[in-house]
Order: structure tokens, then sequence, then C-alpha cells
């Protein structure tokens, strides 16, 4: 049992959007030990390996972990998972959540990020919990929903939204799609009838085990240096807010369970990043991860300016309001948060070890700090 949670997830239905993916399968071992009943809906893992089919969630489920393999676009299916399920909270991961592909595919990035979005709160406005009881909506976007000014202090939950590439804008939109459903169809005046209390979550650079995606730093320098290749890194001086995946996972489900007790004042946007102390270049990070991992890492750091499609070069999150309201703050400063990414991947490098019994010691450890 996790300690943090004093039991509040132990039996409660919690269903996930894009439970596959690097988040969504830490939420499922965390929400595994906190005793809850998941239904994960989502596509295939994102990419190959993952961390859902590596610690066995495809294969050998813990207990209360239930999967749907559908799209979120598809309206129909997704409400009749609402309708059977009756989830006491949803928490929407599914994603494009990647900058790059996103100037490849931007329409089925504003589909699956925008479009996705609406279904999954329409689905939950057609299949609505039973009279008397509340539900909680977690959006997660990101921190790249604000129009990025390149400020050198953090983004509020209130500064503008915007998006100069074409996952940027549809985060942003999918914040705007929520505010919609949040003032037209779960008003706070009236929770007390429909039911639903909904907010959305933007939080920083994600790091830990178990990130294969492509075009991101971590998974690149940890596959590159498996092979004893030199890995490329192509904005050095980017400067970006780094936390461990369970920083926001929890942070994600300590908002529902405030949200389930209290109602309307927890809806509304909350950013989720580290302290500014664990703001960090690129450069920074991909030094002391190289470092970590031993004499056969190299970088290759690019010195001839940015290449290829625009992409932030500043970008930290003001978090005083969860800090305030929620009592919220990390866990792990930067250089333990590296210190378990690189040690999880050496462990699947070298094929050492058992993958899910080491994301679950990191998790009680998360919680013992």
């Amino acid at each position: 049992m996790v300690r943090v949670m004093d039991g509040f997830y132990s039996g409660r239905r919690v269903l996930i959007t894009g439970h596959t993916g690097f988040k969504g399968a830490w939420m499922c071992l965390l929400l595994a030990q906190a005793g809850a009943q998941v239904l994960g809906y989502s596509l295939d893992p994102p990419s190959a390996p993952s961390l859902f089919a590596l610690t066995g969630l495809d294969t050998n489920p813990p207990a209360g972990l239930s999967s749907l393999h559908a799209d979120i676009l598809d309206l129909p299916r997704l409400t009749r998972a609402v309708a059977e399920f009756a989830p006491d909270v949803v928490v929407h991961m599914a994603a494009q959540s990647l900058v790059r592909p996103s100037y490849s595919d931007p329409a089925a990035t504003i589909a699956a990020n925008v479009q996705g979005t609406a279904h999954v709160l329409e689905a939950c406005h057609q299949a609505p919990p039973k009279s008397g009881q509340r539900r909680a909506i977690v959006v997660v976007t990101s921190d790249k929903c604000y129009e990025n000014r390149e400020w050198v202090h953090g983004y509020r939950e209130n500064d503008r939204l915007g998006g100069h590439d074409p996952y940027s804008a549809s985060k942003a939109c999918a914040e705007i799609v929520a505010g919609c459903f949040a003032k037209s169809f779960f008003p706070a005046e009236t929770v007390a009838v429909h039911g639903t209390v909904l907010a959305t979550a933007r939080a920083g650079n994600v790091i830990g085990g178990g990130d294969f995606a492509t075009d991101r730093l971590v998974p690149d320098m940890a596959r590159a240096f498996a092979r004893g290749e030199a890995v490329h890194i192509r904005r050095p001086g980017a400067v970006r807010p780094w936390q461990h995946a369970l920083e926001p996972v929890s942070a994600y489900l300590l908002l529902a369970r405030r949200m389930l007790e209290e109602g309307h004042r927890f809806a509304g946007g909350w950013n989720f990043g580290p302290s500014s102390r664990d703001v960090r270049t690129v450069g920074e990070v991909s030094a002391r991860f190289a470092k970590l991992w031993g004499p056969d890492a190299h970088l290759d750091l690019n010195q001839g300016g940015e290449q290829g499609p625009h992409e932030a070069g500043l970008l930290t999150l003001d978090c005083a309001k969860a800090h305030a309201l929620l009592g919220w703050r990390p866990r792990l400063n930067l250089d333990a948060a590296l210190i378990w990414t690189c040690g999880w991947y050496k462990a699947w490098a070298e094929g050492k070890g058992d993958l899910c019994a080491l994301s679950n010691t990191r998790i009680t450890e998360f919680f013992d700090e």
C-alpha cells in the first residue's frame, strides 16, 4: 500500500486514457499498489519496447487492472466504457505527446489531442455519475500549452495560452475545450446536480525508466549508450523544468482526491513542475546522465545552432498555486531523479533484474522520501 494515499484509492474506480504510454504505465503501477480498480483505455503502446510491456502490465497485469485497447476518437465505444465502468476518477492522458512528430502529421496530432479530449469529456457528459455521487476528471495537457515568450520566470495558470508548433497549439486547444465543457456542462454552481469536477494539469519535462519515445532526450541517450554509440544533442542550451514521472503522476491523483473531497474549489488549471533549482539546460542534464552511465557514454553536442523545426528555448512553470492550495511539492531533486532513471535504463540495457519489481521499488521509495 502506498502510504501517502492513506487508503483513499483502495477500491476506488479510476479510468485512465493512454495507460499504455510512459506516464500511464507508471500510474497503473502506482494505483495497483494503492489498491484501486483501474480500467485503462488506450491504443497499443506507442513504442517497442515500452514500460507497459517490460513491467508485464500487458501479459500479467496486477489485480484490479483491466485494459481496453480502443481509440478515444471512437466516441460510442468510449461512452460505453465510461457508462459500464462508472469511474470515480478519470485521468485523461491519451495523446500524441511529441513536438517534432507533430510537424510531420499536424492533423493527426490535433485530432488526438483536441478532438480526443472533447470525446473524453463528452463521454463523461453522456454517462454521468450516479445521483448523489461525485466524479473527478483530470485532463493532462502540457507546460507547452502557454504562449511561450521565453520569459525567465515561470508561467502561471492564468497566463495566455498559445502554441508555435502543432503539438503546443493542440495542448492549448485542449485547455480551451476543457474550459468550455466546465462552463457549459459541469459548472461549479450546479455541481450538486451534475456531480462532475473538471481540472487540467500542466507538467514539465518528465524523465524516468521506461520512456522509449523517439526524439526525447533521455530515451535517445539510453538507446545510444546501450549500443555504444554517441548521441547527438540538438539544443544543449535549451532550458526545461525536469522531474521524475512519479512527480506529476502522483500530483494528478492528489488533485483528483481533493476534487472528490472538496469539489469545485480544486477545478481549473494546475501547474506541476520542479523547484527552480531543477530548471536546467539540456546540456547539463545530458552531461550528468552520461557521467552516471559510465565511460562508454559519449555525447555529440550541437555547436552549430538550432537545426530542424522550431522548439522553445526557455520554458518554466510557476507552481505556487499547487504549493499553497494542494500542499504539493516535488519529492525528488533532479540529481536523485537522474540516478533512478539511469539505474533503470542500465538494468534494461544489461538485461539484469526484474523491471517490474524495480519500478515498484522506486514507487515505494518515492513515497518514503
